[in-house]
């Protein structure tokens, strides 16, 4: 997977830049709220439409403009591919994230999900590991959307079976034929859950011992580090699952929302067996994250096919000399682009320095 050219047009701050990439390292250079990590948002918007910063569409198309205009051309099995994403405000004639993948239209910009592969690391990722379960289910969500397409469809269409699960349950005692559709919701749930469930097995199973081997090498096996998928059933299969919401009926009917299913799933991560939430330092839960993430591109990596474009945004200002060290080091062996204030780091790295100012990028310094 590589990125070969990215040109945008009214993204944010950025009136129209056109970016280059180097088939291994890319450094974006310039200050602050210059327009780096904007540039990098919009290499990941090529995923599958959807920021890693949350944002809404009005946020993501530049002050008093209708459109924002994404194009991006990369390699891709052997053959070159091109992806034009628009991002229409609320008033314009195609409001919302639309997509063209090779000229052809896709409809909504989440179609373009297992085209294009990245995997992004910035630094509030530390939630990952100090947050709430609902970031580690994200985490999980992001990878395996770009890397198996049936898993988009079936946790899209299982969180809307969810939200009307829940307003049954809300209404259950005034709604007509109740425990028939209750028993319909559930039977749908168990089939779609089942899948999503089977597929973050699978995923974890693959990424814990590379996670726990990047760990051990940052940390100079220090302390060990462990990631275990906890299943919200006895087994992650649909029949499992269909027993589950048959044994906690009774108790969601009293709650008036679901109580199980993989909307309330988690990752355990623990550092010699204590979680990595509680015990950890910041240093040593930076570390799990830094694992994890290269992890996820390891793994996404052999699952697909291709190697992942790595995104860092600002992480080494994050990271102590060795953490720094370690990931410079890992940096060029695929494409990686890579957003920072000061290129002084990137001195023993042979990438190319591209450099940001006032919504502009250029491959020579700015005056």
């Amino acid at each position: 997977m590589r990125l070969a050219h990215l040109e945008l047009t009214d993204h944010r701050n950025l009136a129209h830049a056109v970016l280059d990439p180097d088939p291994h390292l890319t450094v974006l250079c310039g200050p602050n709220g210059q327009g780096k990590t904007n540039l990098l948002e919009a290499v990941w918007l090529l995923t599958g439409g959807k920021s890693f910063r949350g944002s809404r569409d009005a946020e993501l198309i530049r002050r008093g403009c209708a459109f924002s205009v994404i194009e991006g051309e990369f390699e891709s099995g052997g053959s070159d591919k091109t992806i034009r994403l628009t991002v229409g405000s609320k008033g314009s004639q195609r409001p919302g994230r639309t997509a063209k993948l090779n000229g052809a239209d896709q409809g909504r910009a989440a179609a373009l999900a297992g085209n294009f592969q990245a995997v992004v690391f910035e630094p509030d990722l530390l939630s990952l590991v100090k947050g709430g379960p609902e970031g580690r289910r994200r985490f999980l969500d992001a990878a395996l959307c770009q890397i198996y397409r049936p898993y988009l469809v079936a946790l899209r269409r299982y969180m809307r079976l969810v939200a009307q699960k829940n307003a049954l349950l809300k209404s259950y005692d005034i709604t007509p034929n109740g425990a028939l559709l209750l028993d319909a919701y559930n039977e749908q749930l168990a089939g779609y859950g089942g899948q999503i469930m089977a597929h973050r097995q699978r995923f974890t199973d693959a990424l814990a011992p590379v996670a726990a081997a990047n760990y051990g090498e940052i940390s100079h096996g220090a302390e060990a580090f462990t990631l275990r998928y906890l299943c919200c059933a006895q087994a992650p299969t649909g029949q499992a699952l269909a027993e589950k919401l048959a044994a906690v009926r009774g108790s969601e009917l009293r709650a008036g929302f679901c109580l199980a299913g993989p909307h309330r799933e988690d990752l355990d991560l623990q550092l010699d067996g204590q979680p990595a939430r509680v015990y950890g330092s910041q240093g040593q839960q930076r570390s799990c994250v830094l694992a994890m993430k290269l992890a996820e591109a390891t793994v996404a990596g052999e699952l697909f096919g291709e190697h992942p474009v790595l995104l860092l945004d600002d992480v080494l200002s994050e990271l102590d000399d060795e953490r720094q060290t370690y990931l410079l080091t890992r940096m060029g062996e695929h494409q990686t682009i890579v957003t920072t204030c000061d290129t002084a780091a990137f001195a023993r790295t042979n990438g190319k320095i591209v450099y940001v100012k006032g919504g502009q990028a250029s491959e020579t310094p700015f005056a």
